[in-house]
């Protein structure tokens, strides 16, 4: 296999986005020194995976049915797993890391972290969906897993409602204490990538290693860990949301414990804004941009809002695409919309800038503890109404 270059540093593309788009802006918000002078120290980990969680799908999973070894999966994550224990080696292997509390952890910055996810309310989810997401389809390989595993035909209703969960899951208090609903969440994702994978390399003998990495590879889901902490905070501070030092600290800290739970090599899990920024630009230089299947992903996401039964009436569900799509338009930069062809639309800052209006006022007149109590309740609510939906047989 070649040495992994930074092969789309020339493109148009990578170099638009970096001196006159969202990433100029990502330097400009973290006063990132981007270079490539570590890009060795890091390529290596596109062709790198969770070797750990490989071994316990198969010597789990694929020796027995799936039902019968993700409820023995669930009784080792809410029971716990010692030593003592007559378990696969794997098994063993696996809880041992996850029930070793990093010697880093800070209990009262992850608090912190989750508040600020909290009390931004539905902000947050908007910069999951309209920023994060829909963002991250504009890389052309990062898609791949998605698509070889026909995720389209699941429908972005139900892909929606699962990153939901697992967002709303792991940003509540103690959520990520052993044993805890965020604590499972992160297990089971983590298993879920890893049967993914291994299902990639028996089943689909096209995947191309050398320009796609292996299938959910470390680098990649570091990418998706930026996505996470850092893009996600650039959009809450786009839609005019405030936040202190500690509470970025916070921020970074609580995905990085996710980071370390999802099994992400924890040199690839940056503290701040500045290296992630820096960390950013190194990847996004093996990345080509949007192709059909980035289309078809962002065209599906943007849709759910006319499939979703949440909203009764049809012109609810039209004028909810239309603040999506908005806000979608407002907070990625015009060209990587344009490659998603996103649809265009009139008055397409109006949305956003009363949003950004509104944060000032409510930062002034609400207390902090009544904005995390409201917003906790809130996204609660959306992700039940999400639940209960595809919990009806059409979205399975």
């Amino acid at each position: 296999m070649n040495v992994l270059q930074p092969r789309f540093k020339d493109s148009q593309h990578f170099k638009n986005f970096w001196t006159k788009g969202n990433g100029k802006q990502l330097i400009d918000f973290s006063g990132a020194e981007v270079s490539f002078k570590d890009f060795e120290k890091f390529s290596k980990y596109f062709y790198h995976v969770d070797e750990i969680s490989d071994e316990v799908v198969k010597e789990v999973y694929f020796t027995k049915k799936y039902s019968e070894a993700s409820r023995e999966i669930e009784n080792y994550i809410r029971n716990g797993v010692s030593e003592t224990d007559n378990v696969p080696e794997s098994v063993q292997k696996l809880f041992k890391q996850t029930q070793t509390i990093p010697d880093w952890l800070d209990y009262s910055l992850l608090k912190t972290g989750a508040e600020l996810c909290m009390r931004c309310n539905v902000d947050s989810l908007i910069s999951l969906r309209d920023y994060c997401l829909i963002g991250g389809y504009d890389y052309a390989y990062l898609n791949k897993p998605l698509i070889v595993t026909e995720a389209l035909k699941k429908g972005a209703v139900k892909r929606l409602s699962e990153t939901l969960d697992f967002w709303v899951n792991v940003t509540r208090y103690d959520a990520l204490e052993i044993h805890n609903k965020g604590y499972e969440f992160a297990i089971k994702t983590r298993l879920i990538h890893s049967y993914a994978r291994l299902s990639i390399h028996k089943y689909y003998k096209n995947w191309d290693t050398e320009n796609w990495g292996k299938p959910i590879n470390s680098w990649d889901m570091m990418a998706t860990y930026i996505g996470f902490s850092l893009v996600f905070l650039h959009s809450l501070h786009k839609l005019g949301n405030t936040f202190s030092e500690e509470e970025e600290k916070g921020h970074f800290h609580l995905w990085k414990y996710v980071g370390y739970l999802l099994g992400i090599p924890e040199e690839l899990l940056p503290n701040d804004k500045k290296k992630a920024t820096e960390f950013f630009y190194l990847w996004t230089s093996i990345q080509p941009s949007s192709d059909q299947d980035s289309v078809l992903l962002a065209h599906s996401l943007l849709n759910e809002s006319l499939e979703n039964p949440i909203l009764k009436f049809n012109f609810q569900r039209k004028n909810l695409r239309y603040l999506h799509i908005c806000c979608t338009w407002y907070l990625l930069d015009d060209e990587v919309c344009k490659r998603l062809q996103i649809p265009e639309v009139s008055f397409r800052n109006g949305f956003p800038y009363v949003k950004r209006f509104v944060n000032k006022i409510y930062d002034q007149t609400v207390s902090r503890k009544n904005r995390i109590k409201k917003g906790n309740k809130d996204q609660l609510k959306v992700l039940a109404d999400y639940l209960s939906v595809t919990q009806n047989s059409n979205f399975h």
